[in-house]
C-alpha cells in the first residue's frame, strides 16, 4: 500500500494523538506516589504548628532551637481543650454580607388617635366638550356644534356624541350634557371663543 504525502501527514498526526491520549489515560488511572514536594509541605506545616520551647535559666529566657519533626502521636490534651471550647457568638449570621439592624416598634396610644376621616368618592371626570356653534334650519329642531380634541360633532337633543355623551337639552344659554358611563351631568355654556 502506497501512502501519499498528504495521507502520510494525517496518519502521523493521528498516531501521535492516539499515543498522547493513551498516556493521559494511564496517568489518570494509575497515579504515582505523592511527590517529594507534597510530603515536604506536609512536614513543614506540621512543624510550624509546634511552638519553640524556651528554657529559663537564672531569670533570663533563652530560646533553644526546637527540633521540627512530624509527630504522628495523638495529643489528647489538645483534643480535650478544643472540645471544651464553646462558641459564644454575637448571634450574627456569618454567611451574610450585611448586618441586620433590629427595628424598634413604637407603641401608639390608641386613645389619642383621631377618628378616621371617611373618604369621599372621587369627583366624576369633567366633560371635555366645548361649544363650537349653532346649526339650525327653519322647521327643524335646534342643533349645536360641539368640539373635543379637534373633533367637531353636530348633535340635537337626545343624540349621543363620541359614544359617551348624550345631549339632554339645548337652551339659549347652555347645553346640558350627560356622561353615560359615569351618569355625570354638566352644563356647557354657549359662548363663542
Amino acid at each position: 500500500m502506497q501512502i501519499g504525502t498528504e495521507s502520510r501527514n494525517k496518519t502521523i498526526a493521528a498516531v501521535s494523538l492516539t499515543v498522547l491520549a493513551l498516556g493521559l489515560v494511564v496517568w489518570r488511572l494509575f497515579p504515582s506516589s505523592p511527590s517529594p514536594s507534597a510530603s515536604t509541605a506536609i512536614t513543614s506545616s506540621a512543624a510550624v504548628a509546634t511552638p519553640p520551647t524556651r528554657h529559663v535559666t537564672s531569670g533570663k529566657k533563652s530560646a533553644s532551637p526546637s527540633v521540627r519533626t512530624l509527630d504522628p502521636t495523638l495529643r489528647l490534651d489538645w483534643l480535650k481543650q478544643s472540645e471544651e471550647m464553646k462558641y459564644e457568638g454575637s448571634g450574627r449570621n456569618i454567611f451574610q454580607a450585611k448586618v441586620e439592624i433590629p427595628q424598634v416598634v413604637q407603641k401608639v396610644n390608641t386613645d389619642q388617635q383621631a377618628a378616621p376621616v371617611p373618604q369621599l368618592p372621587p369627583p366624576p371626570p369633567p366633560i371635555l366638550l366645548k361649544f363650537y356653534g349653532f346649526a339650525s334650519k327653519a322647521g327643524e329642531p335646534r342643533k349645536v356644534f360641539l368640539s373635543k380634541d379637534g373633533d367637531v360633532f353636530i348633535a340635537g337633543e337626545g343624540d349621543i356624541i363620541d359614544r359617551r355623551y348624550r345631549v339632554l337639552r339645548i337652551t339659549p344659554v347652555s347645553v346640558e350634557v350627560e356622561d353615560v358611563l359615569s351618569n355625570n351631568r354638566q352644563s356647557i355654556p354657549l359662548t363663542q371663543g
